[in-house]
């Protein structure tokens, strides 16, 4: 199985560029959010650790974001308890899909959380600032505040894109885009099947 693993920054189109792969995609943040609606273990843990924020279940983002906003290292905090759930979701994904060619990990902190594996296809998804920005403000959760601590949790786009096998330039056309990422599954499945 062929691990193609989508880098880039918070909005810079890493989920719209894993679709295109038109394979089984990990979303992380999909996940993330499907655990602070269902999972009723990690909303305990987190309102053991943040009983002045943390209150209802199924978990609100008002919440999460009210207890990354009082301290710095709350986000630090509430990773510790939700990535070993991520994590686990993973391990299942990659058995599950275990016979698929390829399948896509749209992970934002995969290099951080030291996922990705020797032999992954890293590609790092470029987008200039002011289109992020656009993209961004028009999410409905939008905080600029919250962003820019998110952001300070990601390692450097430079050494994630200096790492990278392959460079998506996401300002082109939807059509350009497609294209390119149906040449690049063609090269990286034939590059697979020769190694």
């Amino acid at each position: 199985m062929i691990r193609v693993c989508v880098l880039g920054t918070i909005g810079s189109g890493k989920s719209f560029v894993s679709k295109l792969f038109n394979c089984p995609v990990f979303n992380a943040d999909r996940v993330v959010n499907y655990i602070y609606r269902k999972d009723e273990n990690c909303f305990k843990k987190l309102r053991k650790k943040f009983p002045d924020h943390i209150k209802s279940f199924p978990v609100r983002k008002s919440e999460l974001i009210s207890a990354i906003l009082s301290k710095k290292i709350n986000i630090k905090k509430i990773s510790k308890i939700v990535h070993p759930i991520v994590r686990k979701n993973l391990k299942n994904f990659l058995k599950e899909k275990k016979n698929s060619k390829m399948v896509v990990l749209d992970i934002p902190l995969l290099i951080e959380n030291k996922l990705n594996k020797k032999g992954d296809v890293l590609i790092f998804v470029k987008t200039k600032r002011s289109k992020i920005i656009k993209r961004l403000k028009r999410r409905k959760n939008y905080n600029k505040k919250i962003l820019d601590k998110l952001r300070s949790n990601q390692s450097s786009l430079l050494k994630k894109e200096r790492l990278s096998n392959y460079v998506i330039d996401n300002n082109n056309s939807i059509n350009i885009i497609k294209n390119k990422i149906k040449k690049l599954k063609k090269e990286i499945l034939n590059e697979g099947s020769n190694s």
